[in-house]
C-alpha cells in the first residue's frame, strides 16, 4: 500500500469543500487551488494551503493541466483528487500524475480513455453484452452522411458530444429539418466545454427514466455495486432531484442492472468510484440501455452515502492507496437530494449572478454548499450553489423532510430554484413515483407568484430598519445613492405605505401592519430581497412620483412599438454571432448566442428589419445590455418598395 498524507483538490465550490472535510477528518493535509474569481471562496479558506492557478475563465485555471500539476509540484502533494467536472475525467491529468509520481484519485488512463468517450464506451460495453440504445458514432462522417444514418435510425434523435457529460451540448432533433442546426450547436458547445466536437446520435426514448448504479473497484480486481440512484427529474439533461434507491423497479431488475454495471466496470479493470448510467423505458421498465460511464465521483453521491453509511471520498482515498474494498453494505432507508441553482425559473431558468446577502442552511438535514453570506456568484462557473439532502426510513418521509428543509433554506441576493424544488417535492406524480425525464417540462412555464402581504411588510420593515439603526452602515455601502429620490422615499419612515416594483413590473403597496419577521436584505442597488418558505422576491422601492406615473400609465395605456433593441437576458459571454451586420432579419430569428454558467442562450430579433450588431464573439455582456439594434422598415420605405419598377 501507498501512504497518502497530502491531497491537492483540483476543483472548487461545494465539492472542494466536501473533499476537504473528509481530508480534515482523516488528518490529511489539504491543498486547494483557486482562480482569481475564487480568491475569497470558502474552499480556499478551509484548506490547509491554497494555490492561485490562473484567471477566472476555467480554461485558464481549473481546466489547465499544467497549472494543476505546477501547484502539485510546488506543494509536494502525494495525491490529486479531481472532484467532478473540470479535469475529473481528464486522460491528460491522469497521465501527468503518473509521469510526476503523484497518485491520481480515480481510474487508470486506459479506463478513462475507453469510458471517457461515449462512442468508444458504447461500442466497448456492447461487445460485452451490455444493452445499448440504437444509434451511431458520427466521428469522421460528413453532415450528409450523418443525415443518411439518422434516417436509418429514425427520429426523434438525441445528438450529444462523445466527450464530457452533464448534459452539455445535448440536442433533441424531432425531424430531419432540425438536424443541421442541432449538429452545429452541439459541436460548438462540445468544442468549448470539452475541447472535442465529435458527436454520437441515438434514438430518443419517448418516456425515459434515468437510473444509475454506483460502482467501486479496487486494485485487487474487485468491483462492487453500491446500489442504484434515480436521476430522472432533469431539465435540459441537467439533474435537479436525485434519490437512492430508485422510485421503484420491477422485481429482479436491480440484480440485472447491478450485473450489467459491474460487467462494464470490470471490462476496464476499474479502480475507484464510478457510475454506470442507464435509460429505463418508463412504459416498459423491464428494458434498460447503457448511456455512459462517469469515471468519477458524481454530484449526487451523498444520497448513496446516506443509505449505505459510507464516506465515498474516504473510500476513494483508501482504494487509491491500495486498500481492498470492504464488504458491500446493506442499504437503509431512502435519501433524496435537491440541487439549488442560481437561476430564475420564472425567467426561463436564466442564470443569476450577484452577491449573496444572506445564506442560512436548514437544520436536521445534510447541506453541501458552495456559498456563504458575502460571496459573489459569478457567471464563470456552473450555477449549482448548494445541495440539500434528506434521509428517512421510506421515500415519502424523505421527500417530506426535503420539502420542509427547502422551506427553511434562505438565499438572498441571487435568484434560485428553491420554490420550484418545493413544487417538485410535492408534485402528485413525483410523490407517486410516476417519473420520466420529461416530467419537469410539463410544469413549465413557471409563473412568478405575487409577493404576499407578509413579504411586502417585511420588505418595508427592512427598509425602515436599515435607514434607522443601520444608518452608518448604509452610509458606507450606498454612498451617493442616499441623495437620490429613491433614497428620499426610503428614509421617509413616517409613510403609512411604501410601494414596491416587482420583477414582473407589478406595483404593490406594503401596509404598515405588524407581521412576524421574515429574512430580508437590501442589495447594492437599493432593492429589497425577502424570502418566505423558500419563495424569494426582489422588490424595488418606488418614490411617490414613480408610483403615480405608473398608475397613470396603467389607466391610459398606449400601444407601443416593439423596442428595436435586442438585449442580453443575463450576464455572459458572446459565443456565436448568427447574422451579418446590416443584414435583413425576421422576428424571432437568432442574432447572437450568449453563454453563462455553461448554458447557451440565443438572443432573438424583436421584429423584422435590419440588424446592427453591437457585440462580437468573445465580448462579455451584462444583464439587459443591448447586443443588437433591429431597425424596422418604415411605412415610407414600404410604399417606395411597392412602386419599384412602376411608372413614375
Amino acid at each position: 500500500m501507498t501512504k497518502i498524507e497530502s491531497v491537492l483538490v483540483a476543483n472548487r465550490g461545494e465539492i472542494a469543500r466536501r473533499i476537504i472535510r473528509t481530508l480534515r477528518e482523516q488528518g490529511l493535509r489539504s491543498i486547494a487551488v483557486y482562480s482569481e474569481a475564487d480568491a475569497t471562496s470558502a474552499h480556499v479558506r478551509e484548506a490547509d494551503e491554497a494555490v492561485l492557478i490562473g484567471p477566472a475563465p476555467a480554461a485558464q485555471s481549473y481546466l489547465s493541466v499544467d497549472a494543476v500539476i505546477r501547484a502539485a509540484r510546488e506543494t509536494e502533494v502525494h495525491a490529486i483528487h479531481p472532484g467532478y467536472g473540470f479535469l475529473s475525467e481528464s486522460v491528460a491529468l491522469a497521465a501527468a500524475c503518473a509521469d510526476e509520481g503523484i497518485i491520481f484519485v480515480g481510474p487508470s488512463v486506459h479506463a478513462l480513455e475507453v469510458m471517457g468517450d461515449k462512442a468508444t464506451a458504447r461500442d466497448h460495453v456492447s461487445a460485452r453484452g451490455v444493452p445499448v440504445v440504437p444509434g451511431f458514432n458520427a466521428e469522421g462522417l460528413s453532415d450528409d452522411e450523418i443525415a443518411l444514418r439518422a434516417d436509418e435510425v429514425g427520429y426523434p434523435l438525441l445528438v450529444k458530444p462523445s466527450a464530457g457529460g452533464g448534459g452539455k451540448g445535448m440536442e433533441v432533433v424531432t425531424q430531419a429539418s432540425g438536424l443541421d442546426a442541432a449538429l452545429a450547436s452541439a459541436r460548438r458547445v462540445a468544442a468549448s466545454a470539452f475541447g472535442d466536437d465529435s458527436l454520437i446520435l441515438e434514438r430518443l426514448i419517448a418516456r425515459p427514466r434515468h437510473i444509475e448504479v454506483q460502482v467501486f473497484g479496487d486494485q485487487h480486481g474487485t468491483v462492487i455495486a453500491l446500489g442504484e440512484r434515480e436521476c430522472t427529474l432533469q431539465r435540459r439533461h441537467q439533474k435537479v432531484i436525485e434519490e437512492a434507491p430508485s422510485a421503484g423497479l420491477p422485481d429482479g431488475m436491480h440484480d440485472r442492472l447491478f450485473e450489467a454495471a459491474v460487467r462494464a466496470a470490470e471490462s476496464v479493470s476499474y479502480v475507484g468510484a464510478g457510475t454506470v448510467e442507464f435509460l429505463v423505458d418508463a412504459d416498459s421498465p423491464e428494458d434498460f440501455f447503457f448511456i455512459e460511464m462517469n469515471t468519477r465521483l458524481q454530484v449526487e453521491h451523498p444520497v448513496t452515502e446516506e443509505v449505505t453509511g459510507l464516506d465515498l471520498v474516504a473510500l476513494q482515498l483508501a482504494v487509491a492507496a491500495g486498500e481492498a474494498l470492504p464488504a458491500t453494505p446493506a442499504l437503509h432507508g431512502h435519501a433524496v437530494e435537491a440541487r439549488i441553482y442560481a437561476e430564475s425559473p420564472e425567467r426561463g431558468f436564466l442564470p443569476s449572478t450577484g452577491r449573496i446577502l444572506q445564506f442560512t442552511a436548514p437544520r436536521g438535514v445534510r447541506v453541501d454548499a458552495a456559498i456563504e453570506t458575502g460571496i459573489e456568484v459569478t457567471g464563470f462557473y456552473d450555477p449549482m450553489i448548494a445541495k440539500v439532502i434528506a434521509h428517512g426510513p421510506d421515500r415519502a418521509t424523505a421527500l417530506a423532510r426535503l420539502d420542509e428543509a427547502l422551506a427553511h433554506t434562505v438565499v438572498l441576493g441571487v435568484d434560485t430554484n428553491i420554490a420550484f424544488l418545493r413544487q417538485l417535492c410535492t408534485n402528485e406524480r413525483v410523490v407517486a413515483g410516476d417519473l420520466d425525464t420529461g416530467l419537469i417540462e410539463t410544469l413549465l412555464p413557471v409563473v412568478a407568484a405575487t409577493p404576499s402581504e407578509r413579504m411586502l411588510a417585511a420588505a418595508k420593515s427592512e427598509l425602515q430598519h436599515e435607514t434607522g439603526a443601520a444608518g452608518s452602515f448604509l452610509m458606507r455601502e450606498t454612498g451617493s445613492r442616499r441623495a437620490s429620490p429613491v433614497w428620499d422615499a426610503l428614509t421617509d419612515v413616517s409613510a403609512v405605505q411604501v410601494a414596491f416594483l416587482t420583477d414582473t413590473d407589478e406595483v404593490l403597496d406594503a401596509s404598515d401592519a405588524s407581521v412576524d419577521p421574515l429574512p430580508a436584505a437590501i442589495d447594492a442597488d437599493g432593492a429589497v430581497w425577502v424570502v418566505e418558505e423558500g419563495r424569494t422576491s426582489r422588490l424595488r422601492p418606488l418614490t411617490r412620483r414613480q408610483r403615480m406615473q405608473r398608475r397613470l400609465a396603467a389607466q391610459h395605456p398606449v400601444a407601443k412599438e416593439t423596442s428595436p433593441e435586442a438585449r442580453a437576458p443575463m450576464p455572459g459571454s458572446v459565443v456565436a454571432v448568427h447574422v451579418e451586420d446590416g443584414s435583413a432579419v425576421s422576428a424571432g430569428q437568432p442574432l447572437v448566442s450568449i453563454e453563462a454558467m455553461k448554458m447557451e442562450h440565443p438572443v432573438l430579433a424583436p421584429h423584422d428589419g435590419t440588424a446592427r450588431l453591437l457585440v462580437a464573439v468573445g465580448d462579455q455582456t451584462r444583464r439587459d445590455q443591448a447586443v443588437a439594434i433591429v431597425t424596422a422598415a418604415t411605412q415610407n420605405d414600404n410604399n417606395e418598395d411597392s412602386h419599384d419598377g412602376g411608372t413614375p
